[in-house]
């Protein structure tokens, strides 16, 4: 099991975990299910009675709030039918969009996010839950059993996910899964940062990390989605981007230290072979002032997101 090495738990019997969750009044637990959903007719139904199923014994009292994200077929009517709270976007404005006005329409301090494709586990939610007030997030992450995830999208996930790794500098299993428990309060100091598409998931994580909040990963199954997928080829050169600014914005130096280090490095090793032929070049020249101006922009970068961030 993939942990983050952010681990906070309470234990009072030896050898047994016991979350502060357990021990709470049930008025004190409640969480609101955030659902978004474009053309999902088919699916939107089965995955809202899996989680009343789950959620009836949980201990929990919940609201579930489904965001239908302008469809075009009956996503909202198919909702409606199954007893939730239904918002209805005028036109599609995106999965991190849905999720927003979802999260602002929560009445809970807690905010759980799952798709309404049916590939994420409502089983898993309980679990999750119960870890919710020893952390402020809790990442359903797709690394357990019974794992659906198409071969031709593991090699670019893999890549950023090693990417955001380095940048965060912490192990992340999954980076952008759609099953999470959240405070609705650290959401909400991000809202400015979180985009309205599929990259809410990735900079919300990436934001989290970067500002030292408590982050747990849950193991869960991902099943083969009902319907047919929006995510594009294209999105994975997006997510690349999204990565490297949400970094630059919390950590500069993470991306202008070793850029800067390897045009330095190249520099050197063009003025070593100049001191042999005996003629100084402009490349080693260019190289070593490329690598201080980078150096310099990550130090000014680096000032300005500690003024933003209260000195963090």
């Amino acid at each position: 099991m993939a942990q983050s090495p952010k681990i906070q738990s309470l234990k009072d019997i030896p050898g047994e975990e016991v979350f502060l969750s357990d021990t709470l009044p049930k008025e004190l637990k409640r969480v609101s299910i955030i659902i978004p959903a474009y053309n999902e007719e088919n699916a939107i139904r089965t995955q809202i009675e899996k989680i009343h199923s789950v959620m009836k014994d949980a201990g929990w009292q919940y609201e579930i709030i489904v965001v239908d994200d302008g469809s075009t077929d009956n996503t909202a009517a198919e909702a409606e039918k199954a007893n939730v709270k239904v918002i209805r976007q005028p036109r599609n404005r995106g999965y991190g969009a849905a999720l927003k006005t979802g999260i602002s329409a929560a009445n809970s301090d807690y905010v759980s996010i799952i798709d309404a494709d049916g590939t994420y586990p409502a089983e898993a939610l309980p679990e999750m839950l119960a870890k919710a007030h020893d952390y402020d997030m809790i990442v359903g992450a797709r690394i357990g059993e019974n794992v659906e995830i198409p071969w031709a999208r593991r090699p670019a996930k893999w890549f950023l996910r090693k990417l955001a790794s380095y940048l965060a500098e912490y192990p992340i299993p999954d980076l952008n899964s759609g099953l999470r428990v959240m405070r609705k309060s650290a959401v909400e100091r991000f809202y400015h940062l979180l985009p309205s598409g599929f990259s809410f998931t990735t900079t919300i994580t990436l934001a989290f990390f970067s500002n030292d909040l408590l982050v747990e990963y849950h193991p869960i199954a991902y099943a083969k989605r009902i319907g047919k997928s929006k995510i594009r080829p294209i999105d994975a050169y997006h997510f690349t981007l999204l990565i490297l600014r949400t970094i630059v914005f919390f950590n500069p130096l993470r991306v202008f230290l070793p850029l800067g280090g390897a045009l330095f490095i190249v520099g050197l090793g063009k003025f070593i072979y100049d001191l042999f032929i005996g003629n100084l070049s402009e490349t080693a020249i260019m190289g070593f002032l490329g690598a201080f101006i980078i150096w310099a922009i990550g130090l000014l970068s680096d000032q300005i997101s500690r003024v933003g961030l209260g000195g963090k």
